[in-house]
């Protein structure tokens, strides 16, 4: 057994099984999926090598969420842009970005359920006290882009006289821009699903 408050160590053998070692039984990915829901936290190693492989283990629970009928959560513009910033220079700050996001989407999260709850069955003025979470969300959200937008200056650095340290391609200046502009485009897409919501 695991001591208190460390993660429950999960074993990952060749033949693909996973052994939780905590409850001493086999379990499945869908198993693990229920105890991140339940913010069971847990490692998953490598059987034969002892090497931590929590993220790929990870990354295959989304992939079979995904796969489910009516499950999907990622829309296409935004893994299409996920996937172009591998290699890119911004990469290092996607997951700090994402990471902040979801910290802010969740902290929201169960104050959005209560006030639904309360609202269930009840007049306009009650249903007017759900659009207080949703503008907060929409307030973190705008917030993101402004320091998504920072991070991204950072990597264009200009000296003190106001110009760029080297020449930037016109084409490739153009090309960061539309970027930039399609991020935008799917972060309002965002926000007005939000406020379909409400």
């Amino acid at each position: 057994m695991p001591a208190k408050n460390e993660p429950v160590v999960i074993k990952k053998y060749a033949n693909r099984r996973l052994y939780n070692t905590g409850t001493s039984t086999y379990v499945t990915l869908e198993d693990l999926a229920g105890m991140v829901k339940k913010g069971e936290e847990f490692t998953v190693q490598d059987a034969k090598t002892g090497d931590d492989i929590t993220h790929p283990v990870l990354t295959q629970i989304i992939f079979e969420l995904e796969n489910k009928d009516g499950q999907n959560m990622l829309p296409i513009p935004f893994l299409r842009q996920l996937i172009s910033f591998y290699g890119d220079q911004m990469q290092m700050v996607v997951p700090s970005f994402l990471e902040q996001s979801m910290i802010a989407f969740a902290k929201e999260q169960e104050r959005f359920r209560e006030q639904m709850k309360s609202a269930m069955g009840k007049g306009p003025a009650e249903m007017m006290k759900i659009a207080a979470p949703i503008k907060a969300i929409e307030e973190q959200t705008r917030r993101n882009i402004e320091m998504f937008q920072n991070a991204m200056r950072m990597f264009t650095p200009f000296p003190a006289g106001g110009q760029a340290a080297t020449a930037e391609p016109a084409g490739a200046a153009t090309e960061k821009s539309a970027e930039l502009s399609e991020l935008k485009q799917q972060i309002a897409a965002m926000q007005r699903k939000i406020d379909s919501m409400g």
